[in-house]
């Protein structure tokens, strides 16, 4: 177990908080503030404790040069907004500065400042001690609440714990407990759900969860690697062909581990990548080899289904098919249909999943969503998260 902000002493103690506040932003503006909400509540309890808080996060791609088109003033903004208080914030292309430095040490209990964007400094993601002294600097306890990165060691996330006792928020306590529970003591049935395009991506995920999952579904992309393996027609199907052989190794490797690896009984096909192809549903053998694949078909969705609403734990990682085009989103939105009915615990592991499952309107109906792609990815694949891995222990 890892510490949280609850296993303190923060009244009255300037405390540094990184968050994931990397936005998606138009024109200047923010279109999701999700990824602010989300740390609300960290926020709100340091506050309401009388901590005197530093929020610090990244934003886009700067490469380390102090990009304003990646300011963190609309953060700054919104924050202010939803925190119902005027969020102090001091745009500094160093991130931290003599500035800086005074607005931290002027700030009063409960009040609340937001750094810079730490990626304006290329020493932020080279993990560079003294950066990481810098923002240590600033403050006399760190909070981990950046799911999303947490599988980066770069010096806001891993690096300022060697300078500063560390523990987690709300956010990182609520990831750790559920993508943990369900890789390390799930309630079974246990079925993983894997999706996306390349079978190399989601390679070490399939093997640690063969050795812990009861049925594995396999859709998206990767798809079709796993019907080449198999001797299948996949046309002009999305093909990873470096990992056929490895493909059939996995399906072989799930069999001998006694674990259930289903693949797409049909597939919704197209004659060109466009929303407005024109498709038809084919058993996955018989993929015409002047169409592709872009979704997973009725069968395919309505056995998926029968599998999820039976299951106690589901993790589900990766769409089904391209679900950015309405023509073929259905299989995705059939499988999160079939995880916001089952009456387990259900999971979704970030990216693409999450964007669909909020997309279909049934966010409010999963478990957990988390709130990192790549660092669940990782979660599920096993990996020591060098984010969290500094978290002190209780």
């Amino acid at each position: 177990m890892k510490k949280t902000i609850e296993d303190i002493d923060v009244k009255n103690k300037r405390v540094i908080v990184r968050c994931d506040f990397n936005v998606p932003m138009q024109d200047g503006a923010i279109t999701d503030d999700s990824r602010i909400r989300a740390a609300l509540p960290t926020v709100k309890y340091l506050m309401e404790h009388d901590a005197r808080v530093i929020l610090m996060s990244h934003m886009g791609r700067p490469k380390g040069e102090p990009k304003m088109e990646f300011t963190m003033k609309p953060v700054a903004d919104r924050l202010s907004e939803l925190l119902g208080t005027d969020v102090v914030f001091v745009s500094s292309p160093l991130v931290v500065d003599d500035a800086v430095r005074k607005a931290a040490d002027e700030l009063k209990p409960g009040q609340v400042m937001l750094l810079e964007n730490v990626r304006f400094r290329k020493e932020e993601t080279e993990n560079d001690p003294a950066f990481a002294k810098e923002l240590a600097s600033l403050a006399e306890i760190f909070v981990q609440e950046a799911f999303g990165t947490a599988h980066r060691a770069h010096a806001s996330t891993a690096g300022i714990a060697d300078y500063l006792p560390a523990v987690s928020g709300y956010l990182i306590e609520k990831e750790v407990k559920f993508l943990g529970d369900a890789v390390e003591s799930p309630k079974r049935p246990f079925v993983a759900i894997l999706g996306g395009a390349k079978v190399k991506d989601k390679i070490p995920v399939i093997r640690n969860l063969i050795g812990k999952v009861d049925t594995l579904l396999i859709g998206g992309g990767m798809a079709y690697t796993f019907f080449k393996s198999e001797g299948c027609e996949v046309g002009k199907s999305i093909l990873d062909e470096d990992s056929v052989e490895l493909a059939a190794s996995l399906m072989k490797e799930a069999k001998e581990a006694g674990v259930e690896m289903l693949l797409p009984v049909d597939i919704v096909c197209a004659d060109k990548f466009d929303n407005d192809a024109n498709t038809k549903i084919v058993p996955y053998n018989e993929i015409p080899a002047d169409m592709e694949g872009l979704d997973v078909g009725p069968e395919t969705v309505k056995l998926y289904g029968e599998k999820i609403r039976k299951a106690a734990t589901v993790v589900w990682n990766g769409p089904m098919g391209v679900f950015e085009m309405d023509n073929f989103a259905k299989g995705t939105n059939g499988i999160a249909e079939a995880m916001a009915e089952c009456p387990g615990t259900t999971i979704i592991g970030g990216g693409d999943s999450a964007a669909a499952v909020r997309k279909a309107g049934l966010a409010d109906k999963m478990t957990h969503i988390s709130t990192g792609g790549g660092a669940s990815l990782e979660f599920l694949e096993g990996k020591k998260l060098p984010g969290i891995a500094v978290i002190e222990d209780k």
